[in-house]
């Protein structure tokens, strides 16, 4: 019979994104609810190393529901990215009782829990970061609420533009994935849409199609790069210099991190969160929880990261077929 966790800790690793404190707070009553002790831990591995650790209750996890980042912060830890430090994160976890861990982080976060297994600690791990790019899952903690904050500063950025006759070229985050850019760029009515998935060719899908739309009468355009792309103030000048029209540049950057999350966002953190402490609860470990359609599921970590994420290339060309 599977070894049933009695005592976890939750961390959060790697980047912020809203929703993450939704999930630690399912994760912290989800555990109580089962009679398990928890702790925080604070600081990711970097707080697991040195037992940076508070013991959990009802009340400590009260209000942040709503709130954007993480209450447990966040840190790089390169000493825990070695043998050595794994091991001396496992001794830590066993001096304090811990049995268990969940991990909230993208995908460089699976593999420090995979190598904690490996020490003998078991551990679940949520997916969490605004770029939704781990392939097992359809949705990330964070996204929906990066894609509604980009939109929204992009639909302000189009009223200026607007009122001057511009382009404005809006670089919003996405280095290896450009699902951020394709969605809120058919959300914005984005002339054109560059991601890192996709080739693309500047005259063609960008000056022959701003010629196209002038000639329908538009005389306003907005373009999206993804941060995997980038260079958006070099195409800006490109633009400006072979149009003729006034062009801008915009960098959205760690706006896209903040605020309070989507409705979306923190039901998925606290249907992932009850469903990682459940899988300690009854001796499964070393699994990755994910959303399909409207489901909750989980792999195992190592076939988690070895998927192949798919880029929605159909829906890349509904987008095109749309913004002229």
């Amino acid at each position: 019979m599977a070894t049933q966790a009695k005592s976890i800790a939750v961390l959060t690793s790697g980047g912020d994104a809203p929703g993450m404190n939704a999930a630690i707070r399912a994760v912290v009553r989800s555990a109580i609810s089962f009679g398990m002790k928890v702790y925080g831990v604070k600081r990711g591995y970097n707080g697991l190393l040195h037992g940076d650790f508070e013991e959990m209750n009802l009340r400590s996890v009260s209000d942040i529901i709503s709130d954007g980042g993480t209450f447990l912060y966040t840190a790089r830890s390169p000493e825990f990215n070695s043998p050595e430090g794994v091991k001396k994160a496992a001794d830590m976890c066993r001096a304090k009782g811990i049995d268990g861990v969940v991990v909230i982080g993208g995908d460089g976060s699976f593999r420090g829990a995979r190598d904690l297994v490996g020490e003998g600690i078991m551990c679940t791990c949520i997916p969490g970061t605004i770029d939704n790019d781990i392939a097992c899952t359809d949705f990330t903690i964070g996204y929906d609420t990066a894609l509604n904050t980009a939109m929204d500063m992009i639909d302000r950025v189009r009223d200026t533009s607007e009122s001057h006759d511009r382009c404005s070229v809006v670089e919003v985050m996405g280095r290896r994935c450009g699902d951020i850019a394709l969605n809120v760029g058919i959300s914005v009515g984005a002339l054109a849409t560059l991601v890192p998935e996709v080739e693309f060719d500047y005259q063609e899908e960008i000056i022959d199609r701003m010629k196209m739309a002038q000639a329908t009468g538009k005389k306003h355009f907005i373009i999206i790069v993804a941060e995997g792309v980038g260079h958006s103030e070099e195409l800006t000048r490109r633009i400006e210099k072979d149009t003729g029209i006034e062009s801008r540049a915009t960098i959205l950057g760690h706006v896209q991190r903040g605020g309070s999350p989507t409705l979306r966002d923190r039901v998925i953190a606290s249907r992932m969160g009850y469903h990682a402490v459940a899988l300690l609860k009854s001796g499964s470990d070393n699994r990755v929880v994910a959303m399909k359609g409207d489901d909750i599921v989980d792999y195992d970590i190592t076939e988690a990261l070895s998927m192949e994420r798919l880029f929605d290339k159909e829906l890349y060309k509904i987008s095109y077929k749309l913004s002229i």
